[in-house]
């Protein structure tokens, strides 16, 4: 049979295809005239489908299957399609290559590099090293293009020492040779070697240029990265967005955006990486104008729509608190993917929007880990701690495993609701699953022992961390100095600069604490002094209010309101506060009249200052003036915050409130309250009335004290926690002076160890006596 198609017709027929009826019919034709079975017309043929957008991959490989000696080039160009095509992997590449082994069809110099490339782009080292022996055995090294793509495939899987092995047994090295082994010493952060590499090129292009800029922006060192970039003579539009990237990377958001401005003005084209970044400097810089104008630019340019794009907008709209404007971008967007998803939730939840961003997070298609870690921390930071715990036992259920993000906010959840057995748990779920515990996460942990009076377990988690941070020695002076341990909080500040860790303001607000709870008054004033001269930190308006209220407490009401005086801040209204309640304390009635009616002209919606300045009338029985602070607050709208205690048993958290009557159990606890009554008589107890600002008779006032939520709660825990197990109870206000009696006489009739902690610190009450030795 004649041909009716030779290699020119086909040539013509296949640039004229353009579907894939066209591409069939080409192909019926080859087979009719058994054209099929010309090696290089059939080379033609697969070449054409593979890069074709309309032929299946599948279909290409069907027609290979039916060839009868394809050659080296027809097994190259599939093997390349398995590695470049989205729907193929490179893995398929390495099996087809075990198929043409079998084969016995000869390689050239063009399959080993697409091979290596392969296991390149799987981090597959092991197998390179197979294909490097296929190399030498068949004398391909020589070739300039298979080392490249060798010492490439060592640097990309971090083995520099073959890399360079390779390149410098090199007997050929080319400009792509010398980038290869730069940008694989960029790629692990060798800075020394890089720069050494970079001065021996015999020529520096743009390529080599811009892996340098990078690895110096990647390292901190602008300066290098500016000098560089200022010596290229072309730069080109990579070396313009390394260098904005490099200033956006290293916090210098104004400079970023800046040379962003240069590259525009010198007619650089931009592209949406070197944009995202311009936005991503905006979004620090929270200037959303300039932020529209580059988001403007994109839009003209006909970039907007890249899915990283928009999510870098959204973040940027979020951010400063245009939610609308990200929200459109979110609607309109055609592509969006799990980041958009995410970023549009985290937008929801830092501009306060919880609802929008719970709605959001049930509608999402697909839940990985950053959304369940941004949903459970923006519950937690927006006081939502019950809400954030149920998210995270929702989270283990669906078997995802959390992130450092999901663990710190659960454990602070747990902080806040005192839940101490939940956060037990998930101490003993992170040591089981292998979690790293970092500075950040064992800081947290140290912070919820300590909020929980788990003094011992804080201490464990703080010896057991390797590194430790600033935050670290904070949480643990703090936590420490908050439950009442004499000398320890001060002693951990010696050992913390022995570290040469360097305190900051919020470690003097802890040595001051300690100092505070303790009544140091020289140490106090010691520290307070070494402050200023020592560690060159200027006190802040915090720091004068924990002095003031140090000399207070001490009965030292002159100097701590000389103190004030002497600020060169304006005092808040919480350093003013401090001394009314030392005025109280101490019953100077004078002066605390004089600072009670100051700050009630300063915050009239205040409650705690109406109710001590009402209780300093009312314990020198002027009834009337204590009828005109409760006027004054009825006219301010003022209601006094009640009294709430908090605890824990059996995993579930119970609240009371003064003179709660709604408890499940409140039967079996007015019970256990009348035991407690007679136990207490016995010992000689008699109910201090004094502090019962009501004019009413005794029984009424003995009657309200015994109601006190600390008091329902210490009786519920010897109800529902059995001994030795400690009741701990957390309660939103200072305890008062008689429920402090009762609960020490309760460890002590009753055996048991409770542990309090009220607004300002802990007390540890432990057969009769309590670890604050009556000092609060």
């Amino acid at each position: 049979m004649r041909r009716s198609i030779n290699l020119c017709i086909l040539e013509t027929k296949l640039q004229r295809c353009k579907c894939l009826k066209q591409f069939k019919q080409i192909l019926s034709q080859m087979i009719l005239t058994n054209f099929i079975t010309d090696t290089f017309a059939a080379s033609r043929l697969i070449n054409f489908s593979v890069n074709s957008t309309f032929v299946h991959f599948d279909y290409s490989l069907r027609i290979f299957n039916h060839l009868h000696n394809p050659n080296t080039f027809i097994w190259n160009t599939l093997m390349r399609a398995h590695l470049q095509l989205p729907q193929n992997s490179p893995h398929q590449a390495l099996c087809f290559y075990k198929l043409f082994l079998v084969k016995d069809v000869d390689p050239d110099n063009y399959t080993y590099p697409i091979l290596l490339r392969s296991c390149a782009l799987r981090l597959s080292e092991f197998e390179g090293r197979q294909l490097h022996t296929h190399v030498l055995k068949l004398g391909f090294d020589s070739d300039v293009f298979v080392r490249n793509t060798l010492i490439n495939l060592y640097a990309v899987c971090g083995n520099m020492v073959n890399a360079r092995k390779v390149f410098e047994e090199s007997p050929v090295r080319d400009l792509v040779s010398w980038n290869t082994i730069l940008a694989g010493y960029v790629h692990v952060g060798d800075v020394e070697v890089a720069e050494c590499l970079y001065s021996r090129m015999p020529e520096r292009n743009a390529i080599a240029s811009n892996s340098m800029i990078v690895l110096f922006g990647r390292k901190g060192l602008v300066v290098h990265a500016r000098r560089l970039f200022d010596e290229i003579r072309e730069k080109d539009m990579i070396s313009w967005s390394a260098m904005v990237s490099c200033y956006e990377q290293n916090e210098m958001y104004e400079e970023a955006l800046v040379m962003f401005v240069d590259m525009n003005a010198n007619g650089v084209m931009v592209d949406e990486v070197v944009v995202v970044s311009a936005i991503s400097a905006c979004t620090s810089l929270l200037i959303v104008r300039t932020g529209k104008s580059v988001h403007g630019l994109a839009a003209k340019i006909g970039i907007e729509d890249y899915v990283s794009l928009q999510n870098a907008l959204i973040h940027l709209y979020s951010s400063c608190g245009k939610i609308l404007d990200a929200q459109r971008l979110f609607n309109d967007g055609v592509l969006v993917d799990q980041i958009s998803w995410n970023s549009m939730i985290s937008g929801y939840l830092r501009c306060g929007s919880v609802e929008d961003a719970e709605k959001l997070f049930c509608s999402m298609p697909e839940k990985d880990v950053v959304s369940w870690s941004a949903m459970i921390s923006g519950y937690a930071q927006h006081g939502c701690f019950s809400e954030s715990l149920d998210l995270f036992h929702k989270m283990q259920l669906h078997g995802i495993r959390p992130d450092e993000t999901a663990l710190v906010s659960v454990i602070s959840a747990c902080t806040h609701l005192a839940a101490l057995d939940l956060g037990k748990w998930i101490h003993a779920y992170i040591s089981k699953n292998k979690f790293q515990v970092n500075v950040i996460l064992g800081t947290t942990l140290i912070d919820m022992y300590m909020k929980c009076g788990c003094v011992e377990n804080a201490l464990e988690v703080f010896y057991a961390l390797e590194e430790k941070g600033v935050s670290t020695w904070n949480a643990l002076i703090l936590g420490l100095a908050m439950n009442g341990l004499v000398e320890k909080p001060l002693n951990m500040f010696a050992d913390m600069k022995k570290t040469r860790t360097l305190p900051n303001e919020i470690t003097f607000m802890g040595v001051l604490g300690a100092c505070r709870h303790m009544g140091l008054v020289d140490e106090g004033r010691h520290y307070f002094s070494s402050m200023i001269l020592e560690h060159k930190i200027q006190p802040n308006v915090k720091h004068y209010g924990c002095m003031v209220d140090l000399l207070g407490r001490a009965g030292l009401l002159k100097e701590a309101e000389e103190l004030i005086e002497s600020m060169p801040m304006a005092p808040d209204v919480a350093t003013w506060g401090a001394l009314l309640g030392a005025c109280s304390k101490h019953h100077n009635n004078e002066m605390g009249e004089r600072v009670g009616r100051k700050l009630i002209q300063i915050q009239p919606d205040h409650d705690g200052f109406h109710v001590l300045l009402s209780n300093i009338y009312a314990s020198k029985g002027n009834w009337g003036d204590v009828l005109e602070i409760r006027g004054m607050m009825a006219q301010h709208g003022v209601v006094k915050t009640p009294g709430c205690s908090m605890i824990e048993a059996n995993g579930i958290v119970h609240e009371f409130l003064a003179g709660d009557k709604i408890h499940p159990q409140i039967n079996d606890i007015e019970h256990m309250l009348d035991v407690v009554a007679v136990k207490l008589k016995i010992e000689g107890y008699a109910p201090t009335t004094s502090e019962v600002s009501l004019d009413i008779d005794e029984e009424e006032k003995e009657t309200a004290l015994f109601r006190h939520s600390e008091k329902l709660a210490v009786a519920f825990g010897l109800i529902t926690i059995a001994s030795p197990t400690p009741i701990r109870i957390m309660k939103n206000l200072r305890i008062c002076n008689d429920c402090h009696t009762v609960v020490k006489l309760i460890s002590k009739v009753f055996d048991r160890e409770i542990v309090v902690r009220d607004r300002h610190r802990f007390h540890h009450f432990k057969h009769g006596s309590c670890s604050c030795m009556d000092f609060w």
